[in-house]
């Protein structure tokens, strides 16, 4: 269990998980960062007084610091501050809750520091996974996935040597528009597709479990966490959202890890493992479960998954380049300013349009990850 965390992007939907988790176990937080919201990030700092707070966005961090003027807590901004929180001395766990691969930068501090690394944010392993991953193994620093797929892959692998995995079996809901035709979806809404049927989520993560994009980027993270190919990882359809993944042994023997689907579960583990400690959250009653159903993916209904998949055979800078891409489609789409169909449309063409590196440094990573963010904009926006 850690002493005290750092938490990147508290005032999203996982940060603000991550802070009830922290609470409710006593577990002190020792930087914070955001971006903007900076009412919500007064009211978090004055409440858990953490020793630094940074804020991303120059301007708000100026109206921030004005704010906190009456307290002691320094404040930081840009990347620097944001680096900054993830090497604070005072913590040793750093929970990666911001989207995209701004993330990217102070999760590679953190593990030069060789901080605990709660993983919440899917672009860090996406972008650059081989050089994320090297440099954990070089540093000796943890990294332990927050995301519910991949905690639960983490659970089923405790104790397992690497040559008992035959298989990984990755499931995911289907998300709201499961078994719909691509053109059946030409009118969806900002406001329908953030309804998952069983998540409460951010509003671009529910985007892209609603297009699939998510389950994509889960694949392609899962090859990273766990050192396996492509060939190895199963994605199954699971709609009921009970049991989170599951690893198939050489043996034949299937181990799946099961729960109610709250994140602050997995948030929880990354914070105390290798311990376990009485959860605030509901617990799973069989008696009330009717059903638990699976299915293989449509490919043909879910072209982002297998834009994703297919990136991930791929590799090089493409994976980086479709989740850019996807990241900003979303942001339109969220905005009125792109229809849904055409989320896939701009992360697929951004990949043809931008190339793919092979063997990429950190900075051929960024410059990709600019130019497909460029690429959309240029392309879609109205």
């Amino acid at each position: 269990m850690v002493r005290a965390i750092s938490i990147l992007g508290c005032t999203g939907s996982i940060g603000r998980q991550t802070i009830a988790v922290a609470e409710h176990i006593n577990m002190p937080v020792a930087a914070l960062t955001a971006n903007r919201k900076i009412d919500l990030l007064e009211e978090q700092a004055r409440r858990l007084h953490p020793k630094f707070v940074a804020v991303y966005d120059e301007a708000a961090a100026k109206q921030f610091k004005i704010a906190v003027a009456d307290t002691d807590i320094r404040v930081g901004s840009g990347m620097e501050g944001l680096v900054e929180a993830a090497t604070l001395e005072e913590s040793d766990c750093v929970v990666t809750a911001v989207s995209g691969a701004v993330g990217l930068r102070p999760t590679l501090a953190a593990i030069d520091d060789k901080k605990r690394i709660a993983l919440a944010n899917k672009e860090t392993l996406v972008c650059a996974g081989d050089i994320v991953m090297a440099r954990a193994a070089e540093k000796g620093a943890e990294i332990v996935p927050v995301d519910s797929e991949h905690s639960a892959i983490f659970q089923c692998l405790m104790g397992r040597k690497k040559g008992e995995l035959r298989k990984i079996l990755l499931t995911g809901s289907g998300g709201p528009f499961r078994g719909k035709a691509r053109r059946e979806l030409e009118d969806v809404t900002p406001e329908q597709a953030v309804k998952h049927p069983n998540w409460s989520m951010g509003a671009k993560i529910s985007v892209d479990s609603a297009t699939m994009m998510n389950k994509g980027l889960e694949f392609i993270e899962a090859m990273h966490l766990f050192s396996v190919t492509p060939d190895d990882i199963q994605v199954v359809i699971h709609p009921q959202s009970v049991i989170h993944s599951m690893v198939e042994l050489v043996d034949g023997t299937v181990i799946a890890q099961m729960g109610v689907p709250d994140m602050g579960l997995p948030i929880q583990l990354a914070l105390t493992y290798p311990e376990r400690q009485a959860s605030m959250f509901e617990r799973l009653d069989f008696t009330k479960l009717k059903d638990l159903t699976f299915e293989a993916p449509d490919f043909e209904k879910t072209p982002c998954l297998k834009l994703a998949m297919d990136a991930a055979r791929t590799g090089g800078t493409a994976p980086c380049v479709m989740s850019a891409a996807n990241e900003v489609a979303v942001g339109l789409f969220l905005r009125h300013a792109l229809g849904y169909n055409w989320i896939y449309d701009a992360a697929a063409g951004a990949i043809e349009a931008v190339g793919v590196v092979q063997n990429p440094d950190l900075e051929t990573i960024l410059e990709a990850d600019a130019a497909a963010r460029a690429y959309v904009l240029e392309q879609y926006r109205k």
